[in-house]
């Protein structure tokens, strides 16, 4: 079965085509440090071949969820480092998720109580989950052209971080809605500056963070997500096509590592056959995908690897069940979310 062979990513030999996708599990504590129960779950699952770790917002400011950790403090380097001393010491690899939620949050989060920052002055659609419960999307202020290197610079921080951390490379979030999804989307991005209008310009702010990542890690340890099937968080595009099909130009021109899409196999318009000629780099997949699915896109070239979400939250030995053609653990959705142990490093492994 070739989703369970070796695959060479740039300098990492992983161990099978197999990876654990990023989720957000809400279980950071004080300082939005991930706790030390968080290398014990990361470390369950380390037979992945590579690991994307949940998001990681890159400064206060990127912040929108209940605790959510962050990667801009050497205290959260620290908690991270636990995570991926625990990883690599059971053989396996991690990336961590450079995350900035733009307007997708609420005045709580912000620090000293300021409006969330978009490419434009246009509030999210949805619901904030506060520590007062659900409250609406607040409005955001549109950043100036000034302030965009500032925010690069927040992301700069983060891959530094992260290499204090000790992650084998770095994941730019862009995808499901927030800040560079929202930069590329017409109906978030009504900039008039070098930073809206044209394809081109909503596809800078991406680019500019690549750009400015890659002499930090290396294009060979620096992956993107993006998700051009989804209108999340209200960031819509009557034709996403021509922004996306320029954005994945341009990263296969920087040679970053990997493009992981988020393209669900339901979905009635797929990206991912569109844009996987234009990427010269390794493609990734996401959505919908069991064993079977996995490996039949793997074998016809169309993709090179597969993540896998709640699969892999419920089943930390995911390969192995996966080798052995067993059942899998079902999900518990009232504990995706906050919480302690239970639902999170207690599922069941098969045993030997």
């Amino acid at each position: 079965m070739k989703l369970l062979e070796p695959f060479q990513l740039g300098p990492l030999a992983l161990s099978n085509h197999m990876v654990m996708a990023p989720m957000t599990r809400s279980r950071a504590g004080a300082g939005e440090v991930i706790p030390p129960l968080g290398a014990e779950y990361y470390a369950q699952r380390a037979a992945a071949g590579l690991i994307i770790s949940e998001g990681t917002q890159v400064s206060p400011q990127g912040q929108g969820y209940i605790d959510t950790p962050g990667i801009y403090s050497p205290e959260q380097a620290a908690g991270w480092r636990q995570v991926t001393d625990a990883v690599h010491a059971k053989g396996g690899k991690i990336f961590a998720q450079l995350w900035h939620v733009g307007r997708v949050s609420h005045t709580s989060f912000q620090p000293g109580g300021a409006a969330p920052v978009a490419p434009s002055a246009l509030a999210a659609e949805g619901q904030a989950y506060t520590r007062d419960g659900f409250k609406p999307m607040s409005l955001p202020r549109a950043l100036e052209t000034q302030e965009i290197a500032e925010v690069i610079g927040q992301f700069v921080r983060g891959a530094t971080q992260a290499q204090a951390a000790g992650f084998d490379g770095v994941e730019l979030h862009g995808a499901n809605g927030y800040l560079i999804d929202q930069f590329l989307r017409e109906g978030s991005n009504r900039r008039t500056d070098a930073y809206g209008g044209s394809h081109e310009n909503r596809a800078r702010f991406l680019l500019d963070l690549v750009d400015a990542i890659v002499p930090v890690w290396g294009a060979d340890r620096v992956g993107v997500r993006l998700s051009p099937a989804l209108n999340a968080n209200g960031a819509t595009d009557p034709n996403p096509l021509p922004t996306f099909r320029y954005a994945v130009e341009q990263l296969s021109k920087r040679r970053v590592v990997y493009l992981h899409l988020l393209d669900p196999l339901q979905m009635p318009q797929r990206f991912a056959p569109i844009l996987r000629p234009l990427f010269t780099g390794t493609l990734m997949v996401n959505g919908g995908f069991d064993r079977d699915k996995a490996e039949a896109a793997l074998q016809a070239h169309d993709a090179d690897l597969v993540s896998f979400g709640t699969a892999f939250l419920a089943n930390p030995d995911l390969p192995e069940r996966f080798r052995r053609g067993a059942a899998l653990n079902p999900a518990d959705k009232a504990t995706f979310y906050g919480g302690g142990a239970h639902g999170y490093t207690d599922y069941p492994t098969l045993t030997p």
